[in-house]
């Protein structure tokens, strides 16, 4: 038996170059928010990690965030560590296991992940994309093949991924 529904293309990609210690990426959590509610799934909206030399917990947050992924609250734990950025700053990583406690993640993991590296991998990897690819702050957003710095301004950004999120649907259901 033949299934002969149409296959959907996959959903344009939103790659967010983000540190989780950066006010600037604090700031832009209102403009991805807003993008998640006006496209929902029609976007795939995918958090990359670029710690900067500058902020010290940067990389743990980075790997923090991974085993909150892996745990399955992902968005949800690097919202709530970016709007705690003076806390991580000041506290360091015990705010990333604290947060986690919070959302109601093994905390004892996360402490654990954070001693054993196992998310460096993926940190390193996103880090050494966004650096071959000319990101050289945070927020930096990769959308159909344009980057968009935000590090030194936001002013606009939003407005532009929507234009270009709109024209990659359009150019996806006319496929």
């Amino acid at each position: 038996m033949s299934d002969s529904s149409p296959v959907r293309p996959a959903p344009p990609v939103l790659d967010v170059w983000c540190e989780l210690q950066c006010p600037d990426c604090r700031t832009a959590l209102a403009d991805l928010r807003a993008l998640r509610a006006r496209y929902g799934e029609r976007l795939e909206l995918r958090l990359r990690h670029f710690p900067l030399e500058k902020h010290k917990h940067a990389f743990a947050a980075a790997q923090a965030a991974e085993e909150a992924t892996e745990q399955g609250k992902g968005w949800e734990y690097v919202e709530a560590v970016l709007e705690r950025v003076e806390d991580l700053t000041e506290r360091g990583e015990s705010v990333l296991v604290g947060t986690a406690r919070e959302l109601g993640l093994d905390a004892e993991e996360f402490d654990t992940a954070l001693i054993d590296g196992r998310h460096i991998l993926i940190v390193d990897a996103d880090q050494a994309e966004g650096k071959a690819i000319g990101v050289t702050g945070t927020p930096t957003y990769v959308i159909g093949g344009e980057r968009l710095d935000g590090g030194k301004s936001q002013d606009g950004l939003r407005e532009r991924v929507e234009e270009i999120a709109d024209r990659l649907l359009a150019e996806r259901d006319d496929a």
